[in-house]
């Protein structure tokens, strides 16, 4: 954060209701920790924070030359899950990194957003992990332009599509199906019915029918139908509810008084077809994406799905929340004023500790990459180590700052063997462990071992650092 000029501050963990309200996400979301207090004013523990430094941000910034603004926090989080699960991967309270910005021009903004781009690729980079950059929706946190960072992981719960051939990257939500071949009204099928979240409509979807060999019943092809591609293609004010049980659902579209029929893209209809009300043909193609689709972006590439862990995410949110919150700046003509352009991104701090943990753990213990372990190199010593043999060891590791530091811890606690502080090691994860046993007492040779790598050797002082260095680059 501190490479792209931001400044850091901490919000309050409990947010009023009205700030919500008037932003219009307090009805929308169902994950909100309500809290009241004696008055039975109400509260919300803040599952993030757009609302409260968008209000704080236009009771002090009135004109453009008080911006550009980029302010950052690291805080707890709360939200009610209704499933939480896998640790730190999914739970009702976690730690997040936020970051909000504030420009005066649409332009600005972009190039801000840009900016955090790659110091968040930066970060991921240095982690030396494998992960995806892949097109966002935005969702209910507003605006048209997002990104997600995923780490690639068979424990992840998001499926992230990418081509075997060009950059492109996108998640459930967005990712394209190509053009397809337009198909006839026979081969239109009536796969699916859903209904609004309001419970006031019946929503028909029309899809090409399967491929020969699959006779399914109307009305039970679920699988072959995308969600997410349907909740884009239905009319704003009507909203598909993807969370009802489906033994629920017979009896709730018998109360329903209005119906849509929705068409894939690829199918036509009959406007005169009795049988249909208020049809409407999609603009998108609302089948399933398959592994080994074409690509959307190129001509020669296949699509392939990966699961993975969301470990962050950046938003180019715009006027969401300036207009509604009032946070307006004058701009260089003095006559003119317009809402702040903004932006939020986030990390999931403990997230990124779970999924680290998930990818890079054994029988032993944790292997935390050197950009976020505790320290990056620690030394051992036994029960007969003397202190000044001690303090020599640790002295050749940090030698000249100018030429690399090294992030050190000396385990020098009385009464604990080496096996047993080698176990703890492991057990916590240091890259780098440097042991003074029985080589340092017989040729004052030290024996350093980093468990990723699979490195274990006996080195004397005037090596070790450099070899501590060399591993510690590779992780």
């Amino acid at each position: 954060m501190t490479s792209i000029g931001a400044s850091k501050l901490s919000l309050s963990s409990i947010t009023t209701e009205a700030l919500w309200r008037q932003s219009g996400r307090y009805s929308a979301n169902s994950e909100l920790l309500r809290i009241k207090d004696r008055r039975e004013s109400g509260f919300l523990l803040s599952p993030t924070h757009e609302e409260e430094i968008t209000s704080l941000v236009a009771s002090m910034v009135h004109s453009y030359k008080d911006l550009p603004l980029r302010l950052y926090q690291i805080g707890r989080k709360y939200r009610d899950e209704r499933r939480p699960r896998q640790g730190l991967l999914r739970a009702k309270e976690f730690m997040m990194k936020d970051l909000y910005t504030f420009d005066h021009s649409t332009e600005a903004a972009l190039k801000t957003y840009e900016e955090t781009r790659k110091a968040y690729n930066n970060l991921f980079n240095e982690l030396r992990l494998p992960y995806l950059v892949a097109d966002a929706d935005s969702g209910n946190m507003g605006g048209k332009l997002s990104h997600e960072y995923h780490f690639v992981s068979p424990k992840g719960e998001d499926n992230v599509w990418s081509c075997n051939s060009c950059e492109y990257v996108a998640n459930e939500e967005l990712v394209e199906k190509s053009s397809q071949a337009a198909a006839s009204d026979k081969d239109s099928w009536h796969a699916f019915t859903g209904i609004s979240v309001d419970r006031k409509t019946k929503i028909n979807v029309w899809i090409p029918r399967p491929s020969k060999g699959v006779e399914i019943p109307a009305n039970q092809g679920h699988e072959f139908v995308n969600l997410h591609a349907v909740k884009k293609a239905l009319p704003e004010n009507i909203e598909l509810d993807t969370g009802i049980e489906s033994s629920s659902l017979p009896s709730l579209l018998q109360k329903t008084t209005d119906t849509i029929d929705l068409f894939d893209s690829s199918l036509t209809f009959d406007e005169d077809n009795a049988s249909l009300s208020k049809p409407l043909s999609s603009n998108s193609h609302l089948t399933t994406i398959e592994t080994g689709d074409p690509c959307p972006r190129c001509s020669d590439g296949k699509l392939d799905v990966q699961k993975a862990i969301e470990v962050g995410h950046t938003f180019h949110l715009g006027t969401r929340y300036s207009k509604p919150l009032n946070a307006v700046v004058a701009l260089p003509d003095q006559n003119l004023s317009s809402p702040i352009q903004m932006g939020c991104h986030g990390i999931g701090v403990s997230r990124i500790i779970g999924a680290v943990a998930s990818l890079l753990s054994d029988a032993k213990g944790l292997n935390w990459p050197r950009a976020i372990a505790p320290y990056e190199t620690i030394i051992l010593t036994s029960p007969q180590t003397d202190e000044s043999d001690a303090a020599e060891v640790y002295d050749a590791i940090s030698g000249d700052a100018r030429h690399g530091d090294v992030d050190l811890v000396l385990d020098d606690r009385s009464g604990k063997s080496i096996g047993w502080k080698l176990k703890d090691a492991d057990l916590i994860g240091y890259p780098v462990v440097v042991v003074l046993g029985r080589s340092w007492k017989d040729r004052k040779e030290v024996e350093v071992q980093c468990r990723r790598l699979g490195v274990k050797k006996d080195l004397g002082l005037g090596d070790l650092r450099q070899e501590v260095l060399r591993l510690l680059e590779q992780l």
